[in-house]
């Protein structure tokens, strides 16, 4: 089977056509500034060179026909017809509680997941416009649902529940939910496989940072609790979002700030995370370029975000009773030497010994722990397209 994963982002299409044979990339590409003046696909075929085009791209239906355009084309195409493509999988920020698992979409729960745009404004619209945009192009071709939060469903509603009246749980959905559930679930795999064990032996703390970042605890293969909560903002302080800060805050800023809802939206998501405590970036690179040429403000930013994730370290092998493995993925995880070793420094408390040499390595699989030390700590890069793909797959494969 030949796979289409798709994740549409608000102006934006990410894309990988997979071959399920062998679990390879046949093609990859991202369409950036839908909608916007500028708007360009770039598009990569396994094996060969990167290709840019440059046209107007309205919305996700003309950014979809250009990227399908692109599959089949005669030069740099990889298919010789949309009819190669045997399934859709389509990544889905929000499953509520509606979602524990990923299911072949249907107009019902299409609508479902529509409804849950609440949960998720920013994300869950464009998920929408991408499965409709595909359903429109490719209407006899099966499309699948891959939730972000799905993996998160596990968690036990001590975890889950907030200190809210109850019947607002019931009534709304105020909960934890969760994100980044492909990343996690696919890292924490991986990792027992590296431990030699079966996920159900093992209890592993998965932390996903980059731009937005998560950390989860997975007990048995199973989330059973994570940094993200209701939205995205939860948690860790991030690129550009606040992270968990006192609920108090938010009145008394807009007051402040003569701010309304939205614009209070959109200064904890937009202006805040290490980019409002840096007044610099939200990127770690030029941060760390700045902490190194004497910016205490880049450096007060990458030492609370090391802090943080190192607290939930701690918190998480202290609610599993212990941790086999500790994880690091994802765009900063993967990459960043110096947050790896900053984030590990305290722990050894806990039979953390990481290898400095070792852990001298970018964006592959490694040990990057001591040959002796009693908790592993692992970089595995991501792969949510491949856990999309799989359990596209699985779902339509009979």
């Amino acid at each position: 089977m030949k796979i289409f994963v798709v994740n549409c982002g608000s102006s934006s299409i990410k894309y990988q056509l997979i071959n399920m044979e062998d679990e390879s990339v046949i093609a990859k590409g991202l369409v950036e500034r839908i909608g916007i003046d500028g708007s360009v696909l770039t598009h990569t075929p396994a094996g060969k060179d990167k290709v840019r085009m440059e046209s107007e791209i309205p919305d996700h239906v003309d950014g979809i026909k250009k990227v399908l355009a692109a599959l089949v084309d005669p030069n740099h195409g990889v298919i010789k017809s949309m009819d190669e493509i045997d399934a859709v999988g389509h990544r889905v920020v929000h499953g509520g509680e509606v979602f524990s698992e990923s299911v072949l979409v249907t107009e019902e729960n299409l609508k479902q997941i529509e409804a849950l745009s609440d949960m998720a404004p920013l994300h869950q619209p464009p998920n929408v416009a991408g499965i409709r945009a595909c359903q429109k192009l490719m209407p006899n071709t099966p499309q699948v649902a891959v939730f972000d939060t799905a993996f998160h469903q596990t968690m036990p509603p001590v975890a889950f529940m907030y200190g809210v009246k109850y019947e607002e749980y019931k009534k709304y959905g105020i909960r934890k939910y969760g994100f980044h559930g492909t990343s996690h679930r696919y890292v924490a795999a991986c990792a027992a496989e590296l431990l030699g064990k079966k996920p159900e032996d093992t209890k592993i703390i998965t932390c996903h940072l980059g731009n937005g970042s998560s950390i989860t605890a997975v007990d048995g293969g199973k989330s059973v609790d994570t940094s993200m909560g209701f939205t995205p903002l939860d948690g860790v302080l991030m690129g550009t979002r606040c992270g968990s800060i006192d609920p108090a805050i938010v009145p008394i800023l807009m007051q402040k700030k003569g701010l309304d809802n939205a614009g209070m939206d959109k200064y904890m998501n937009k202006e805040c995370g290490v980019l409002g405590i840096s007044g610099i970036s939200s990127d770690f690179r030029d941060l760390e370029d700045a902490a190194n040429k004497g910016d205490e403000k880049a450096q007060l930013a990458l030492d609370m975000f090391c802090y943080q994730v190192k607290r939930y370290i701690g918190a998480y092998a202290a609610a599993m009773g212990g941790v086999d493995a500790i994880v690091f993925t994802a765009g900063v995880g993967e990459n960043d030497i110096g947050t790896r070793a900053k984030v590990c420094k305290g722990l050894e408390f806990l039979g953390v010994e990481l290898d400095a040499e070792r852990n001298n390595v970018r964006g592959k699989v490694t040990e990057i722990s001591k040959a002796d030390s009693k908790v592993k700590v692992f970089l595995i890069p991501t792969n949510e397209e491949l856990v999309i793909a799989r359990d596209t797959n699985r779902l339509c494969g009979k």
